[in-house]
């Protein structure tokens, strides 16, 4: 016969690898089932995008074998993201928005609003529910990326705004507010006004992960951001070149000074592999996102390699993560997005239990 306590005592053996506990400890051990010789539970993971998920369940999958009498083990996954600790004390925002991911950059040109769409959508892919909030103020990009028309939202019975939705996503732009080609000149009040607005009354729903696409540079609308709602992490986007290094630099100590959480940093244009020659080639002089990576101490979440279908797959509307999802840039934004969420959980899980945060030394 074989016990289910033996089942629990053997994957207690088995540690979350970023979490560092034990599956059973997590309480991420589910719906345990022993019938005879054969077991079946449901791992629950604190996020669908989980870039460990294979090594966990040859792991558990290995530990419950080595019970004596077992010859069968079957393991299902589940996902229960969790919510950061600070938008659960925030009264302003609604209660269905677990975490918020803010991507920035130093300078424009780099790519941000392309990882921002990106991110978004292999996040949805995962299995999350993802809300994309364009917050570029002056550069409102992410209609056209996304497929979806400047037209203008809707407003339900709450006075709320309704979000456009296309490839799964929910979306809000000021590109929907606006007429098109019209310059939008606004500073200070104005622009905090749009990015509250845009936070607290839009009828988002349930969403796993909120992805807010920031100007670039470290202005009024990054600050309005960090002062309207805790921000649970943001993804910063450069690419190899000096100048963009530069303004790099003055992003993280910017975030670092206002106590916004670095998951990481995302290196785009990183090469290009030469469809002629089938060499890779650098198209700027150093190394980059792995430079930054070392000098502040935060992960080089990806590095996506130049391609033109990048830039023409965003102005048809579909993203390369939908348009070639085995291309080398989707993979990269896939695993960006991969380790995007394992951060969110690990800082989600050390701020319910004291222990620091991620933080830029």
């Amino acid at each position: 016969m074989v016990h289910q306590d033996a089942i629990l005592d053997a994957l207690r053996k088995v540690q979350e690898p970023e979490l560092h506990k034990d599956l059973v400890t997590l309480n991420m051990v589910r719906d345990l089932v022993v019938e005879g010789d054969s077991v079946s539970f449901t791992l629950m993971l604190t996020t669908p995008a989980c870039p460990l998920k294979d090594q966990m369940q040859k792991e558990a999958e290995e530990a419950v074998r080595r019970v004596p009498g077992v010859k069968s083990v079957s393991i299902k996954f589940d996902a229960e993201v969790r919510k950061s600790s600070g938008l659960g004390q925030s009264a302003q925002l609604p209660a269905g928005i677990k975490n918020i991911i803010a991507v920035a950059s130093g300078k424009g040109g780099v790519g941000k609003s392309t990882t921002s769409v990106n991110l978004a959508v292999n996040l949805q892919k995962s299995g999350a529910r993802v809300g994309l909030l364009d917050a570029d103020i002056y550069g409102p990009n992410i209609p056209m990326m996304m497929g979806i028309a400047e037209e203008r939202p809707n407003v339900n019975d709450q006075e709320q705004l309704i979000p456009f939705e296309n490839h799964g996503i929910k979306v809000i732009s000021l590109g929907f507010l606006v007429d098109p080609g019209k310059a939008v000149i606004w500073r200070g009040p104005m622009l905090h006004g749009v990015i509250k607005q845009f936070l607290t009354s839009v009828a988002w729903g349930e969403l796993d992960y909120l992805v807010v696409d920031l100007p670039p540079g470290t202005g009024d609308a990054q600050l309005s951001l960090v002062q309207t709602v805790p921000i649970s992490g943001v993804v910063i986007v450069t690419t190899p070149q000096a100048v963009a290094l530069s303004d790099v630099r003055r992003s993280i100590a910017m975030f670092n000074e206002v106590r916004v959480p670095i998951l990481g940093i995302v290196e785009n244009m990183a090469g290009l592999d030469c469809p002629h020659c089938h060499k890779h080639i650098d198209l700027f002089d150093g190394k980059g996102g792995l430079m930054l990576s070392e000098e502040y101490g935060v992960p080089l979440l990806g590095q996506v390699p130049f391609d033109p279908s990048v830039g023409q797959s965003g102005d048809k509307g579909i993203p390369i993560s939908l348009a070639k999802p085995d291309s080398p840039q989707a993979k990269a934004f896939r695993s960006t997005a991969e380790w995007v969420a394992a951060r969110i959980s690990v800082l989600n899980a050390e701020s319910e239990t004291g222990s620091p945060a991620i933080s830029v030394s």
